[in-house]
C-alpha cells in the first residue's frame, strides 16, 4: 500500500507530467497537420484520409515526445516544489533520497514499457498502416477526383469523363464516357477524342507516379475538327492516363520507419542496424531524463523560475545530440552495433545518481574536525 507522501509525489508528477504531454502534443500536432496539409495539396494522398494520416503520425512520433514529457513534467513538477520549500521542510523531517525516488519510478517504469511498447511495436505498425492507407486511396477513383453520375473534368487533360457508377472503394467502374481535345500537330489537325466503356478499373503504375485507367469493352472515336474522316475503333482494352500522384518528400518519409523491428533484427544492413539501435534506445532515453530531472529540478527560493529549466533543456539537448552522434556512426558502419549509445547512457544515468545522492548527503561544517 502507497505511503501518504508517495501517494502525494506521484500525483503531482503524474499530473504535470500529463499537462506537458498535452502542451507538447498540440504543438507537435500543428506542425505535423500543416505538413500533412501541404502534402495533400501536392497530391501526395486525397483529403479523404488526411485525419487518418495525421492520427497515425502522431502515434509514431510518440516515442520520441514521452521521454521529452516526461522529463519536463518532472523538472516542472519537482521544481515547484524546491522554490515552496517543501521539499527542504521534507528533508529536514527526516526524508532521505528514497522518499522521491520511490515514486519518480512509480512513474518512470510504467511509462518505460509504454515507450518501449510504441518504439518496437505501434510507432511501426502505425507507420505501416498509414503508407497502406495512402496507398489504396490513391488506387481509388474518387483519390482522381471522379464522382458517379457527374461529368469530372480531366485534369491537365483538356477533356471530361462521366461515370454511371462505381464501388464503394472507388476501384471498379460501370459504363465510363470519357471525351478529351487534341491539339493540331504536323500530322493530323485538332481532334476530339470520345471513349466509351462498359467498366473500367483505376490502377497506379509501377514505375511512375500516375493514375491510369483501364477500360474495358467499348468504343474510340476520333473525329477531326472541320473534316469528315473520322475514324472509330472497337477494342477490349485501353488505359487512359489520369492525375498523376506527387511522391511524399524525403524529409517527411522514412522507409525505415515502417519496417517491424523483427525485420529490422534479422537484417544486416547498417541502416536497419541504425533504426533499430534508434527504437532501441527511446525506452531507456526516457528512464535516464526521468533520473536526471531529479537532481535538475532542485532550485532556491529566491532563484530565478527559469533558470535550472533553461539549464536542463540545454542538457537534454546535448544528450540528444550525442545520441543522434551515435546513430550516425552506425549509420555509416564507424561502429557495428549500440554500444556508444548504452554507453551514454550509463553516464548519464551515473551523473544523475551523483548528483541526487549529493543532495541529500550530510553537509559537513567548516573546521568541525579541528
Amino acid at each position: 500500500m502507497l505511503r501518504i507522501l508517495d501517494r502525494y509525489f506521484l500525483r503531482e508528477l503524474v499530473l504535470s507530467v500529463l499537462a506537458t504531454t498535452i502542451v507538447l502534443l498540440v504543438i507537435f500536432t500543428g506542425g505535423t497537420f500543416a505538413r500533412v496539409l501541404q502534402q495533400v495539396a501536392n497530391g501526395s494522398f486525397p483529403a479523404s484520409v488526411m485525419f487518418q494520416v495525421l492520427g497515425l503520425r502522431i502515434v509514431n512520433a510518440l516515442p520520441g515526445l514521452l521521454p521529452l514529457s516526461l522529463f519536463l513534467g518532472v523538472l516542472v513538477a519537482l521544481g515547484r516544489m524546491w522554490r515552496d520549500s517543501e521539499m527542504h521542510v521534507l528533508a529536514a523531517a527526516g526524508m532521505g533520497p528514497g522518499g522521491l525516488m520511490r515514486p519518480a519510478l512509480m512513474l518512470g517504469i510504467p511509462a518505460t514499457v509504454l515507450i518501449a511498447v510504441v518504439s518496437l511495436w505501434l510507432g511501426p505498425l502505425s507507420a505501416r498502416t498509414a503508407d497502406q492507407l495512402v496507398a489504396e486511396a490513391n488506387r481509388s477513383v474518387i483519390a482522381a477526383g471522379l464522382d458517379a453520375g457527374r461529368f469530372t473534368e480531366l485534369p491537365g487533360k483538356g477533356g471530361v469523363i462521366f461515370v454511371a457508377g462505381m464501388n464503394r472503394k472507388g476501384t471498379k467502374l460501370d459504363q465510363v464516357f470519357l471525351a478529351s481535345d487534341e491539339a493540331a500537330t504536323d500530322t493530323h489537325p485538332a481532334r476530339v477524342k470520345l471513349i466509351t466503356a462498359k467498366r473500367g478499373e483505376l490502377y497506379q503504375g509501377s514505375e511512375t507516379h500516375g493514375r491510369y485507367l483501364a477500360l474495358m469493352d467499348g468504343w474510340q472515336f476520333q473525329v477531326p475538327l472541320g473534316r469528315e474522316n473520322w475514324q472509330r475503333m472497337r477494342y477490349r482494352r485501353n488505359d487512359v492516363a489520369l492525375s498523376e500522384v506527387r511522391p511524399q518528400s524525403d524529409d517527411d518519409s522514412d522507409p525505415l520507419s515502417s519496417v517491424s523491428t523483427l525485420d529490422l533484427i534479422d537484417s544486416n544492413n547498417v541502416d536497419a542496424r541504425a533504426e533499430l539501435a534508434w527504437r532501441t534506445a527511446a525506452p531507456a532515453t526516457a528512464l535516464v531524463l526521468l533520473l536526471l530531472a531529479l537532481p535538475l529540478a532542485r532550485q532556491s527560493p529566491r532563484e530565478a523560475r527559469y533558470g535550472r529549466l533553461l539549464l536542463a533543456v540545454l542538457a537534454y539537448f546535448l544528450y540528444f545530440l550525442l545520441l543522434s552522434l551515435g546513430r550516425a556512426l552506425i549509420d555509416r558502419g564507424t561502429v557495428s552495433n549500440s554500444a556508444p549509445m548504452w554507453v551514454l547512457h550509463i553516464l548519464v544515468t551515473l551523473g544523475a545518481l551523483w548528483m541526487f545522492r549529493r543532495q541529500f548527503s550530510a553537509w559537513r561544517v567548516k573546521g568541525a574536525d579541528a
